[in-house]
């Protein structure tokens, strides 16, 4: 699928394949938000997999309007909404809540707002988004809905199921893949490594899909 993806936007790669095969496993009939939507990759795999209907949400105006333009060009009829994660959609519930947030490991807590950093960095253990959206995500689920999301290994799965968990939502690992490290994980390898998040030398990333559902 060609999407239009203007500099500062988030280009989809592997880890957005790895989370669209689950999305297209579980969208179908219901109302699906996608968090951090980027170029609409997410968005339009689930309006592809027969959702009811699509919401995306991101912060950044590029990327708002790059969905609108890819969904408008692929026929998707989606609600697209600028602003942080849940604020737009207050509320609201869904069936499947679907992301792929920020999550490499960064030099220090300060998230950068207007530079291309913003689509990963996400402070020292690369948990600044995950962590809100494993806290806010059981108000905005039906009840049986649930969330997918994808990130790396190095910020721990055991943390997000158990962030998750005490959020009052079951969580397990639902797939994992092994992908070479891309540019910005090589970037910051030796930041990785002193913080032992990652072995010497080691220059494969696991990928991580985590599904959360109400107990």
């Amino acid at each position: 699928m060609i999407l239009f993806c203007p500099p500062g936007v988030y280009r989809a790669q592997s880890d957005t394949a790895v989370l669209a095969d689950q999305v297209g496993r579980r969208a179908a009939d219901r109302a699906v938000l996608d968090l951090g939507t980027g170029s609409g990759a997410l968005t339009l795999a689930a309006w592809r997999a027969g959702a009811a209907s699509v919401t995306g949400v991101d912060l950044s105006r590029r990327s708002v309007l790059a969905t609108r333009l890819n969904c408008r060009l692929h026929g998707a009829e989606v609600r697209i909404h600028r602003g942080d994660l849940f604020g737009p959609v207050r509320g609201r519930r869904f069936g499947l809540i679907v992301a792929n947030p920020p999550y490499v490991p960064s030099e220090t807590s300060v998230l950068p707002r207007h530079t291309a950093g913003r689509c990963w960095d996400a402070g020292p253990d690369g948990r600044a988004v995950l962590d809100r959206i494993c806290a806010d995500a059981a108000d905005h689920l039906t009840p049986d809905g649930r969330v997918l999301l994808v990130h790396s290994a190095v910020c721990g799965p055991e943390e997000t199921v158990d962030r998750f968990a005490a959020a009052g939502l079951a969580a397990e690992v639902v797939e994992r893949a092994h992908i070479p490290f891309g540019p910005v994980m090589r970037s910051r390898a030796t930041l990785l490594e002193r913080r032992g998040l990652i072995e010497p030398g080691d220059r494969l990333e696991e990928l991580v899909v985590v599904e959360a559902r109400r107990v």
